[in-house]
């Protein structure tokens, strides 16, 4: 089948499945458009890999490529230098820094919020210090080695900070260290750590392999701690691919709304970018995908004011959120679907 042939065929797939409202307004881009993406491999940014699995990229007349990183850190990095046009990252300290000092990246969508209960994202201590009883509570975490994936002022460390208040610690009163989450299952292996923040599917495997057991969980319910953001260029020159991009990734969201959310061709897509297990990628069904893909402003100052509380920004001042957020892509993309379920 040739490119044309297969490209129509699929605009024909992706606008029956955006309705016929939409039919008359969304052309794809030809020729296509070329976007960089770079993702951190967790669930949590999902709708970009159905939305690339499934074609609804290619039916907008985009051809994304899609490059792992390690940590949102390196992804920033790149998102600076100009190297990528999307990073699917954790909101880090290096981006409040950033952005107090005129960084001009704006977050163009929400990844997965966190569940509003029995999260896939907890916080794990090692099997033998929670057996002993060394380690039976958050408090017994005080002087311990802690690992984050990305290190100080990362999402890891917010994640690990809204833990440790509930026991009136701050991550002060632990050793953090940084440890990437492929790593993890290792880590708690060897003794290397005592506990550690961990997502999907790596506190599955942990706790199956009998590593670690879960200390705390439902760290921020509801919480949007991970983004994807655009570059200026992106976000500021080149904004008819910007409105198509969000669209398809709201697209890809509300093809995993309810049970769609394990439809084959999903769960298909999930494992060509995250290493994991279809059983593993079960527990994710609980990740809020939002349909209508809104950027939780409120969220996002939480997380400003816990990495600034500890000390992790260069300042001391609260930010200003407007210069963070471009929201326009999001409500373009609502128009030409409408508001889920209406």
């Amino acid at each position: 089948m040739n490119t044309a042939v297969r490209r129509f065929l699929l605009s024909l797939a992706f606008l029956a499945l955006l309705g016929g409202a939409a039919l008359a307004q969304v052309e794809p881009l030809n020729p296509p458009e070329r976007v960089s993406v770079a993702y951190v491999p967790i669930m949590k940014f999902a709708p970009l890999y159905v939305a690339a699995e499934r074609g609804l990229f290619e039916a907008l007349g985009l051809n994304v490529e899609i490059n792992r990183v390690a940590s949102g850190t390196e992804a920033i990095a790149f998102l600076t230098e100009g190297q990528i046009d999307v990073g699917g990252i954790a909101i880090v300290t290096s981006l409040w820094n950033g952005w107090n000092q005129g960084l001009d990246i704006r977050v163009i969508a929400p990844g997965g919020l966190e569940p509003f209960e029995n999260s896939p994202t907890k916080l794990m201590v090692r099997k033998d210090l929670f057996d002993s009883g060394a380690v039976t509570s958050i408090d017994d975490l005080r002087g311990r080695t802690v690992s984050v994936a990305g290190g100080p002022g990362s999402g890891g460390e917010y994640l690990a900070a809204k833990a440790l208040e509930r026991a009136g610690l701050t991550i002060r009163d632990v050793n953090l260290i940084n440890v990437a989450n492929p790593d993890m299952p290792a880590s708690f292996e060897g003794g290397a750590i005592d506990a550690g923040i961990l997502g999907s599917p790596y506190a599955q495997q942990v706790e199956e392999a009998g590593f670690a057991v879960e200390l705390a969980g439902d760290l921020t319910p509801g919480a949007m701690t991970v983004a994807f953001v655009g570059s200026n260029n992106f976000v500021t020159n080149r904004p008819e691919v910007a409105q198509r991009f969000v669209l398809a990734l709201m697209q890809a969201a509300r093809l995993m709304q309810g049970d769609d959310f394990l439809s084959q061709e999903n769960v298909d897509s999930y494992l060509t970018y995250v290493s994991s297990t279809p059983e593993a990628v079960a527990g994710d069904a609980l990740l809020v995908f939002d349909p209508n893909q809104q950027i939780p402003v409120a969220d996002l100052a939480d997380v400003e004011r816990t990495h600034r509380e500890n000390g992790r920004t260069e300042y001391t001042d609260v930010l200003d959120l407007s210069n963070v957020v471009a929201s326009q892509y999001v409500d373009w993309a609502l128009e030409q679907l409408g508001p889920y379920g209406e």
